[in-house]
């Protein structure tokens, strides 16, 4: 089995448990099954040589942790979204400066799209409920990181998306949409 394999079997697996997570009712599970999807596509995309979805899955791990953790590491404050977001940007910038990216305007413009991606999700993850990871984490960052994972071809991160996209619609019906129908349940936390 190639080393271009195993990297895809890699992104296979991070998108498994991606779009399982769209699946769970509490932001809590959601962000911990996104936290073992980032694992798998961060090994996926530095075997593909793709390092800006490397590192920013790295960072996406620790946020998840964060997250997941969210009382333990005061997640709830605001410093939290600044301090990652800066963290995205820098790994924007090292792309082209230590990784020796060449700037050209589809390379400015392809490698920006999941930066943007990682930081809605990270205002998501800090809103502190499952619909608005479903939204702003979903429908805004899926087709971000979809159009990447098409420059870059990971099999598993293409597949991860389109599925995601499907699996984030079900999820809202399921517990966003059905939820408003219901007017004597209680409305989610």
């Amino acid at each position: 089995m190639g080393m271009e394999t195993v990297a895809q079997i890699f992104g296979l697996c991070g998108m498994t448990m991606n779009v399982l997570s769209y699946q769970r009712k509490e932001q809590r599970e959601i962000i911990f099954m996104q936290l073992i999807g980032s694992l798998f596509f961060a090994v996926n995309f530095f075997m593909i040589g793709a390092f800006v979805g490397a590192l920013l899955n790295v960072v996406g791990m620790l946020r998840a942790v964060a997250y997941w953790q969210r009382e333990r590491f005061h997640a709830q404050k605001i410093q939290w979204v600044f301090g990652l977001g800066i963290a995205y940007i820098a790994i924007y910038i090292l792309s082209f400066t230590v990784f020796g990216t060449e700037p050209t305007a589809k390379n400015l413009s392809v490698e920006i799209l999941p930066v943007i991606g990682m930081i809605i999700t990270t205002v998501s993850f800090y809103l502190g409920r499952a619909r608005a990871v479903r939204f702003l984490g979903g429908i805004i960052n899926s087709p971000l990181w979809l159009t990447y994972n098409i420059v870059n071809f990971t099999l598993g991160g293409i597949i991860s998306e389109s599925v995601s996209l499907v699996s984030i619609v079900l999820g809202i019906i399921r517990y966003d949409v059905k939820k408003k129908e219901k007017p004597n349940e209680k409305a989610e936390p």
